[in-house]
């Protein structure tokens, strides 16, 4: 049986990813969840792999973040590349 992508060192390294950027950009996951339709805990989850981020979430993150949705899967393809 095939384990979820959650529980994968892709997965982890993703989370990661999205955490570094929102402390390069300083701001808080309170401030992020104020810029989106959903709030602090859930920007809480999804930073601890708890909660499953969509495309479509995940483009409305990077577009509060400042970053364009494909610079960050440009960067972590980079970071998943140097893992295998």
């Amino acid at each position: 049986m095939m384990r979820k992508s959650v529980h994968t060192k892709d997965y982890a390294a993703f989370l990661e990813l999205l955490i570094e950027i929102r402390h390069r950009v300083g701001i808080t996951q309170a401030q992020l969840g104020q810029q989106l339709p959903f709030e602090q805990p859930a920007i809480s989850k999804i930073e601890r792999g708890e909660r499953r981020v969509d495309v479509i979430e995940l483009k409305m993150v990077c577009d509060s973040l400042g970053i364009k949705l494909h610079d960050f899967i440009a960067e972590l393809e980079e970071r998943l590349s140097k893992h295998d």
